[in-house]
């Protein structure tokens, strides 16, 4: 059977998702396109070589649906040979696209191939894409539908995650983030993006607030309460009995930030290597998906870690580094505490805390980052787990050649 190896990833800098933002002029395809010309020309790519291009997504309409992926292709200059696909399992879609990209290759169905994702979220706001889910009343009230927001507050409650031990790990990641950019961790992968007349408009992460204090988080206030006392602390309630208050520390500080950006990997076979001449970095030892209780929604990254790390035939003991979607503090503590990880085993380059969080992008992101980690550290091994909206969540594992 064959492997599937990566060989290399770029992604661009996150650009604040606002019409302010560094990036709002880009559109999603602009920023899919200024990331597949990298990845051709610094790896001088006969793209004929490549059977497909899959991309993910997590709100495909608009300017990011119509298959954007072919779009990206094709205005990149690629071989019209070249085929496009478009997925979305929300924060996860990313990832799931290296995954899909990683299965074919093992199949013997492909021999190389891009997988990635891309948010444009200046443009594309959250909600654009409203599924039943969360629309429609009757899915809502069986799943018991909350807000993320409502069920990372609701992981602080049950586990007793105090508004100082969030805000500490905010703080942590920040400090993380602006080390890691200062030590230009992150400068083999970068692409800046260009605007039409080749000017450089982002270069570095645009959302990292070095020096954040506790104090100053302390004045902010909580992000959820509104939608809890709106109606949604009566769903929790009714769906677990046991709380009697919703404890509300989330807030913009300590939660994923909104941003634009896109971040996309090489995977093939070993063929697919020999045939372009390239040097594979790292295998794909083994990845896996699931769905878990979806009115928490935030706790499926530990179950699913456990999942891929069974098929791998691999313990966590064998991991040398961990990479986990901060998309709250509190869900990053409380998968800590589940596989009992130390924390300087996970996200040491920080997180979307500080740097954000372009849904379907960042899990192809998050892969390229903890890839370059294992080199600068000469370690082997890496887990990527995102949890993703109304209960799923997605890991990779992966090991260095």
């Amino acid at each position: 059977m064959p492997e599937a190896f990566i060989y290399d990833h770029v992604r661009t800098p996150r650009g604040r998702g606002r019409e302010d933002g560094s990036l709002h002029e880009i559109t999603s395809v602009g920023l899919a396109t200024q990331l597949l010309e990298a990845l051709r020309d610094r790896n001088e790519l006969d793209t004929a070589l490549l059977d497909d291009v899959i991309l993910g997504s997590a709100q495909p309409v608009g300017e990011q649906g119509g298959v954007l992926a072919r779009a990206a292709v094709l205005n990149a200059g690629y071989a019209q040979t070249v085929g496009g696909q478009q997925v979305n399992r929300f924060c996860a879609s990313g990832l799931d696209a290296v995954n899909l990209m990683a299965a074919q290759v093992i199949a013997g169905m492909v021999l190389g191939g891009i997988g990635g994702g891309v948010e444009a979220m200046s443009r594309t706001k959250l909600g654009y894409d409203s599924g039943p889910w969360s629309a429609d009343p009757a899915i809502t009230l069986s799943n018991h539908y909350a807000p993320q927001g409502i069920g990372a507050d609701l992981i602080a409650t049950l586990d007793g995650y105090t508004r100082e031990d969030v805000d500490s790990y905010a703080i942590e990641s920040q400090r993380r983030a602006a080390e890691s950019w200062s030590e230009g961790r992150f400068g083999g992968a970068i692409v800046p993006v260009r605007d039409a007349i080749g000017e450089v408009l982002l270069d570095r992460d645009e959302l990292i607030r070095p020096g954040t204090t506790l104090e100053q988080l302390a004045k902010l206030k909580p992000a959820f309460e509104g939608f809890g006392k709106a109606g949604f602390e009566a769903v929790i309630k009714d769906r677990y009995p046991q709380v009697e208050q919703l404890s509300y520390v989330h807030h913009g500080g300590n939660s994923s930030g909104i941003v634009d950006g896109s971040g996309m990997v090489l995977v093939g076979s070993e063929a697919f290597g020999k045939s372009a001449g390239l040097k594979p970095r790292a295998r794909i030892r083994s990845y896996a998906s699931i769905g878990s209780e979806p009115t928490i929604m935030l706790t499926a990254p530990a179950a699913v870690s456990e999942k891929a790390l069974s098929i791998a035939g691999m313990s966590k003991d064998d991991i040398d580094l961990f990479e986990l979607n901060e998309a709250f503090a509190s869900m990053m503590l409380r998968y800590m505490r589940t596989l009992r990880i130390p924390h300087d085993k996970i996200n040491v380059n920080g997180g979307a805390i500080a740097m954000g969080h372009p849904m379907g992008a960042t899990g192809a992101m998050i892969l390229g980052t903890v890839l370059d980690e294992l080199e600068r550290r000469d370690l082997n091994t890496a887990l990527v787990s995102l949890c993703a909206a109304n209960g799923l969540g997605t890991a990779t594992i992966i090991e260095r050649v």
